[in-house]
């Protein structure tokens, strides 16, 4: 396991876990730009698993990822990997890109 390894990521990139297939929910979305606007400024790491081929899928921060990917296309994000399953195939998971609202 590779807990408490950190890298700059792109969200748009991140693929969505099964729970979240369909995205990050759109009202929660709009609370989260109300409150925090396009701002990155003292947002928590986004944990995410690294699956086979470095692959990444969100654990936590799919609405994070999302406003991020949406509103500052190309700005990279904090993601902590919390977990590493090397055989854990995640290629036909959509990516936040793939759901962007």
């Amino acid at each position: 396991m590779a807990a408490g390894r950190f890298l700059d990521v792109d969200p748009a990139l991140l693929r969505l876990p099964p729970s979240r297939h369909q995205g990050a929910d759109p009202a929660k979305l709009a609370r989260h730009l109300a409150d925090f606007g396009t701002s990155v400024t003292g947002m928590p790491p986004l944990e995410v698993t690294e699956a086979a081929d470095g692959e990444l899928v969100i654990n936590s921060g799919v609405t994070r990822a999302t406003r991020v990917a949406k509103f500052l296309p190309g700005q990279t994000v904090r993601g902590e990997v919390i977990d590493q399953l090397p055989n854990w195939k995640v290629n036909k998971y959509p990516t936040v890109k793939d759901k962007l609202p």
